[in-house]
């Protein structure tokens, strides 16, 4: 999709109605439609480019959960849920191309957005910018499963992950609502998934907020070595790419990738 032909559709206000996440007996995230959101805006003024990844050695990691990148450095992971709407997804990828951003997208394959997206996406996976892992079929609360249940979520959104963009996402996986145990470790590890991504801070985004409180949000957590865990789902990150940007430069940090920076557990 050209930027012009974002543009004019996110101006369009298209409504995909994103104004309180809960979740439905099926664990797929539905969102209420009583008021539409205010119209996404993608930056006419492109922000300035941002700094490579660090080329340095990669740091190894034992098996088991992350909540920040371990080591000294200036590096920031900026992870990405879910992909319930579509043009905020492609409001991201925009953002990729423009400014040089890198993303890990924890991909809820449920979403029409990822097959929306699919032929923007796919170069940018495979050049590396932006990573892809598995944030489950549709958002199911993988702690209230069965072993089946969970090996399905994961198993599902994998083969998604690896007919439609080469990569099945392991060793990464974000449970849904950051509920994980032992045994859904277990069953994830079984399934290659030996590393589930929490995060140190968060953009508070999976609804409709404020661009005024993301903001907020981000200069609070916008750290050296931090996992900060932002939605594809409501428009006010679509407004606020220029401040990021921003923070991130005046902070002297380096928007990476997991891979960039991690060596996972062989």
């Amino acid at each position: 999709m050209h930027r012009r032909q974002l543009l004019g559709l996110l101006a369009a206000g298209t409504a995909f109605a994103l104004t309180g996440c809960t979740r439905a007996n099926s664990g797929i995230l539905e969102f209420g439609t009583d008021d539409i959101p205010p119209t996404v805006n993608f930056p006419e003024v492109v922000p300035r480019t941002l700094p490579a990844p660090p080329t340095g050695p990669k740091t190894a990691i034992p098996a088991g959960t992350i909540t920040a990148l371990p080591g000294n450095g200036t590096s920031m992971a900026l992870t990405v849920d879910d992909g319930a709407s579509p043009e905020v997804v492609g409001a991201y990828i925009e953002f990729a191309r423009h400014t040089g951003a890198r993303f890990t997208f924890f991909v809820t394959a449920y979403y029409d957005s990822w097959t929306t997206h699919r032929d923007a996406l796919r170069p940018l996976v495979d050049s590396g910018q932006i990573q892809l892992a598995n944030h489950t079929w549709d958002h199911a609360d993988l702690t209230s499963l069965s072993e089946a249940g969970i090996a399905a979520q994961l198993n599902r959104a994998k083969t998604f992950l690896r007919n439609n963009f080469g990569v099945d996402g392991t060793p990464y996986y974000r449970p849904p609502f950051g509920r994980h145990n032992a045994r859904v470790d277990k069953v994830a590890a079984d399934l290659g998934y030996t590393v589930p991504v929490m995060w140190y801070g968060s953009l508070s985004d999976s609804g409709v907020i404020t661009d005024e409180y993301l903001i907020e949000c981000a200069h609070k957590y916008f750290h050296p070595q931090t996992i900060i865990i932002g939605h594809a789902n409501a428009p006010a990150v679509t407004h606020c790419y220029g401040q990021l940007v921003d923070i991130i430069c005046e902070r002297n940090l380096s928007m990476v990738t997991l891979d960039d920076v991690l060596l996972p557990p062989a």
